[in-house]
């Protein structure tokens, strides 16, 4: 099943992808309603929607498939940490606390974008994409999505999207020096689409260890920048919702990101193996093209800078304990 949202005119719809077509769901229900019920109710759905009337999908503009509740973004690629590290600060490395656990940030659910949706970035001289498989969340009845083990944790993941995780990495290399972040390197725009395929669809794509396979590709301005297989990620899609409901919970409508796949997944990776800017930042007026096996295509350009107002440098204090009389 494949699962959208789209405008028709002016009109929002929320339903289903069939062949050519797109069909609302029955009754006004939302992508936020059927994620909530979960994969079974969605089949039932769906079994009811063959007949249904719908709309030519080549004439709605889609947009992002959820409304995300939460965004966690993992960094789960060996390859991709050996890179971007050696960007940073001249040295590929991945400290041994990487392996230890599927480390993540949680990044900002407001500022998402649909497929063919401009971003509109920063002023930076280093703009980066991120190509991901991001896992969407659904309900499981009898579960609240805490604590829960590995299985259990299989059964909540409703569908998968891609996910273009953009990134300024002059601005994100400032703040990661405070120890702290990323935050305005990334935060103003995660492209999600072109719409969530179901689990289910995805089973034969599993290998003997229980890693999705799937390629993934990149493309800016038509030129392939990079492609790997999502089943380099360093932990099965599972065990990264398991440790996200670790002492925590995870609801349906939450995305979880792999991070970005290797071997050119982002063009930061490439800058630290080459020691230098080459492919060259993005710049407005291009145009990323990501292609996942089994999900489709997300088409996204990249629109003007916004120069944002200028917030001060922090003020030197005295320190005092007590007021000036």
């Amino acid at each position: 099943m494949r699962i959208a949202r789209w405008i028709d005119g002016a009109d929002l719809g929320e339903g289903f992808v069939i062949a050519d077509r797109v069909v609302p769901f029955p009754d006004g229900l939302r992508v936020s309603q059927v994620l909530a019920q979960g994969l079974a109710a969605a089949q039932r759905l769906f079994d009811g929607a063959a007949d249904a009337p719908g709309a030519v999908l080549e004439d709605v503009r889609l947009l992002a498939p959820l409304e995300p509740a939460s965004i966690r973004d993992f960094v789960a690629f060996e390859e991709h940490v050996e890179g971007v590290s050696a960007s940073v600060d001249g040295k590929s490395e991945v400290v041994p606390e990487w392996y230890e656990a599927p480390t993540f940030y949680f990044t900002n659910p407001h500022t998402v974008l649909g497929p063919a949706e401009p971003v509109s970035p920063p002023v930076t001289e280093r703009l980066d994409f991120e190509l991901e498989l991001a896992v969407v969340i659904g309900g499981v009845e009898g579960s609240d999505g805490r604590n829960l083990d590995v299985e259990s944790a299989r059964a909540h993941i409703f569908g998968y999207t891609i996910m273009n995780d953009w990134s300024a990495r002059d601005l994100q290399s400032r703040e990661m020096k405070v120890r702290l972040g990323p935050a305005k390197g990334k935060d103003f725009g995660m492209s999600l689409g072109p719409w969530i395929v179901t689990a289910d669809e995805l089973e034969p794509f599993h290998d003997a260890d229980g890693f999705l396979e799937l390629r993934a590709e990149v493309f800016v301005n038509d030129q392939l920048i990079g492609h790997d297989l999502t089943s380099n990620a360093g932990w099965p899609f599972p065990e990264f919702v398991a440790y996200a409901a670790r002492n925590s919970r995870v609801v349906p409508g939450d995305v979880l990101g792999s991070g970005t796949v290797g071997n050119g997944g982002c063009l930061g990776e490439l800058w630290g193996r080459h020691g230098g800017l080459t492919p060259p930042p993005l710049s407005p007026g291009d145009i990323v093209r990501m292609s996942i096996e089994g999900i489709g295509e997300l088409v996204s350009p990249v629109g003007p800078m916004v120069a944002a107002p200028a917030v001060p440098a922090a003020r030197r204090r005295s320190r005092r304990r007590t007021r000036a009389l």
